[in-house]
């Protein structure tokens, strides 16, 4: 595209053409002047000199510089603010007047005039008609991509958000402020867009640019916005009928027909107190008439301005900081203020892009694919893969907000958020991608909708999980990490598994339910889960493998068992249980305790791949942060030693120590037992692990030299009322070290329950354990 030397294309109209800057003069608020006659009254009620005034600049004039269309439209907006936004302190709009300087006239001697009265608040050159935040891409590189709707790091996934109601816009409206648009653009027209005021007047390719960001119809053609389903799109044009122009006035002409909730893009930038290209809310007046809008409840999108200028340093003429947060001058209009940055993650702040504390988001500020037009606003089908500047994006972060706000509507509450809290959740780290460094660039944060969509203030996707313990509430967790009470296994199938096992039941919490397996027949496994998220999970896949019990249960011991449907896994966190899963003989290598593993997925929450466990910071991240995933290495065992036991009167309880499958690690093995008085325990052992983990075997009686794989082995006594830590050693890769406690409990006890487990360690992190509960001797079921 053909640019001037402004960055304006070709054949646009030139800013300010046929306009005439003013000054702009706000009193004291206890000054009260009538709207018509506004100079009479000034010299009447002694407001100051205008005589003297209006000798020195001959032809001036005084009229209020906004305008309502009702006359108590001010008093019933600033009412309705205070009640929604206790905070609020209006601003008098009606002390605001225009002084129109006659042709040649030295309109900064005016002001400066004008501010030595004792009766004036402030008075300023009005900033003249700035081109809106675009960039001249002419030389820039442009990407193939609308990839700002992509997943983040790149964007700010809307393609998630389309999932869910209300994540498409629908519902909201917007009001969008700029010089002109395209309405009838083939992927426009259908919004049926209307004028509120002003004029649309120029840059009709920048207006149309914008709101095909924001709300490109979702047809065959073009692109497609962030919020295509917008209930209604309006617009305000800051160019005046009669050659006038204000970003005051449109503001204010909008808000008086916006609604709690509605977002208004103020797609503009401004020149003042020496600073270009500057947010437009530098300027007194229309930081006044933000603040009023933000107290309404409309949030307000902001653009930071193309100037490159650290706002932290900018003072107004009263040597105020009033955009830096530390500074104890800065004034919080309540907008939320847009950065611009590169396309491509990591996401670097460009150099025109203001920046600074005050800076609460941003997004690309480059190579953005969206509509466009040309200068006499007669195309309709045109496009661009170059739109770039605060002017690009600043509409993501609208879009964003419009799809928050439409989510919020659409959730069970029905609420739309106010401009604070909207603001809040768009600039939270923890909801948002930082850009390249974040200390240098001061840009905020680029909006992640997945991220704001499955946090807890939203939480709209299922939530599924298994617990690890009971107790376990789906969060990331330090506890024990192989106790689960949720799978089951039965060697008789349960003709109501909800009404058994679920919610309701009475053992919700019981840890005693399962049993051990029945050697020729088939056996069942239940699987039981609960869903904390904010909607109904469905088509629910309980997948459950086993494996021998072992300290470390790493994929390549899993063995799959089987799986299960449920149709529906309701929200509420209510505990729903599968029908069984068969297990059946033939596949039941002998009888029995195991371990099983559990996985849940569906569509929206995603359960891992036994695959993804293959990698061991995978492995070791997921065992407590991946609530979709289960291990159950919790066993019931009878404490009255078995027939034939070897040696007499103690209990055998096997299991593995494993090496991991990528390679050797240090681990330490350890034991925690709390067993009765004259209780005794042993660790059956192979000599060479003994040896590695210098342990002093002792001589026991009645008991075999080798164990079932033919390895010689040798018994350790263990600390039966306390924890037996073994030196921290190298486990090779895939190492299966066979191990035996033995346990002893004096017949006198025998009619209690205890408890004990043996645990590996890698790196103070424990990443398995074997639980025993020994308990009464039970009938088989």
């Amino acid at each position: 595209m053909a640019t001037n030397n402004k960055g304006i294309p070709a054949g646009e109209p030139q800013p300010g053409t046929g306009y005439r800057r003013r000054v702009i003069v706000k009193f004291k608020d206890h000054v009260q002047l009538p709207g018509e006659n506004a100079a009479r009254m000034v010299m009447a009620g002694g407001a100051g000199p205008w005589e003297a005034l209006a000798a020195q600049f001959q032809g001036i004039t005084l009229e209020p510089l906004l305008t309502f269309k009702q006359p108590d439209q001010f008093a019933a907006l600033t009412e309705r603010a205070r009640r929604l936004d206790p905070a609020f302190r209006p601003a008098n709009l009606n002390a605001y007047f225009a002084v129109q300087p006659p042709p040649g006239a030295d309109a900064e001697a005016l002001a400066k005039a004008l501010s030595s009265w004792e009766s004036v608040a402030t008075a300023y050159v009005e900033p003249p008609p700035v081109e809106p935040p675009f960039v001249n891409a002419a030389d820039d590189p442009r990407s193939v991509n609308q990839g700002y709707l992509d997943p983040a790091p790149d964007g700010i996934d809307a393609e998630y958000a389309w999932n869910f109601p209300g994540g498409d816009g629908a519902g909201q409206a917007l009001v969008d402020m700029e010089w002109g648009w395209t309405f009838n653009h083939e992927d426009l027209a259908a919004h049926g867009i209307t004028l509120i005021s002003g004029l649309n007047h120029s840059f009709f390719f920048h207006g149309s640019g914008v709101l095909g960001e924001i709300a490109a119809v979702d047809n065959n053609v073009g692109c497609v916005g962030i919020t295509p389903a917008l209930a209604s799109i309006r617009c305000v044009g800051q160019h005046l009928p009669g050659g006038g122009y204000s970003t005051a006035q449109p503001i204010l002409d909008a808000i008086a027909v916006m609604s709690f909730g509605d977002v208004l893009l103020l797609e503009a930038q401004t020149n003042l107190f020496g600073y270009n290209l500057v947010p437009v809310e530098i300027e007194p007046a229309v930081f006044d008439v933000i603040r009023l809008a933000t107290s309404l409840g409309i949030v307000v999108v902001e653009a930071g301005g193309n100037g490159g200028v650290d706002l932290d340093t900018v003072v107004n003429p009263g040597g105020q900081q009033i955009f830096n947060r530390a500074s104890p001058d800065f004034l919080d209009s309540g907008a939320i203020l847009v950065g611009a940055a590169s396309s491509t993650a990591p996401h670097a702040r460009l150099g025109f892009s203001c920046h600074g504390s005050r800076i609460d988001c941003y997004s690309w500020g480059e190579n953005v694919d969206t509509l466009s037009s040309d200068g006499t606003n007669t195309a309709t089908d045109l496009y661009t893969t170059g739109f770039n500047g605060t002017s690009s994006a600043s509409p993501i972060v609208t879009g964003a907000a419009l799809a928050v706000q439409g989510l919020f509507q659409a959730s069970p509450a029905g609420d739309r958020l106010d401009p604070a809290q909207m603001r809040a959740l768009l600039s939270d780290p923890a909801n948002g991608t930082p850009s390249q460094n974040p200390a240098v660039d001061r840009i905020g944060v680029m909006p992640n909708l997945r991220a704001i969509i499955d946090g807890m203030m939203l939480n709209l996707p299922p939530d599924i999980y298994l617990r690890d313990f009971v107790g376990d509430n789906g969060d990331p967790h330090l506890g024990a990490i192989s106790s689960s009470p949720d799978i089951i296994l039965r060697q008789l199938s349960v003709a109501d598994p909800q009404e058994t096992f679920g919610a309701g039941s009475g053992t919700e919490n019981d840890m005693t339910l399962g049993y051990e397996a029945e050697a020729g027949q088939d056996n069942f496994v239940y699987v039981r889960m609960r869903n904390r998220g904010g909607s109904d999970a469905s088509d629910v896949a309980a997948t459950v493998y086993w494996a021998p019990p072992s300290t470390l249960l790493t994929p390549d011991l899993w063995t799959l068992l089987g799986s299960a449907t449920l149709p529906s896994v309701p929200m509420g966190d209510l505990l729903t249980v599968s029908d069984g899963i068969t297990w059946p003989s033939a596949a039941i290598p002998a009888p029995g305790h195991y371990c099983f593993v559990g996985i849940l997925s569906t569509a929206r929450d995603p359960g891992p791949a036994p695959a993804d466990f293959f990698d061991w910071d995978n492995f070791t991240t997921f065992i407590r942060n991946n609530n979709n995933v289960t291990w159950r290495n919790f066993n019931i065992v009878d404490n009255v030693p078995p027939p034939r036991a070897n040696p007499p009167d103690y209990v055998p309880l096997p299991f593995l120590a494993a090496g991991a499958p990528d390679k050797a690690r240090r681990m330490r093995l350890e034991i925690v037992m709390r067993l009765p008085a004259r209780a005794e325990a042993v660790l059956e052992l192979p000599s060479e692990f003994a040896e590695l983990i210098r342990a002093r075997p002792r001589l026991m009686p009645y008991t075999p030299f080798t164990n079932a794989e033919g390895c010689r082995v040798v018994h350790l006594p263990i600390n039966h009322c306390g924890h037996t830590r073994f030196p921290e050693v190298v486990f090779p890769a895939k190492a299966r070290i066979s191990l035996r406690l033995l346990v002893k409990i004096p017949k006198e006890q025998r009619q209690h329950e205890f408890e004990l487990f043996a645990r590996q360690v890698y790196q103070g992190e424990e990443v398995g354990r074997v639980t025993w509960r020994l308990v009464p001797q039970r009938q088989p079921q």
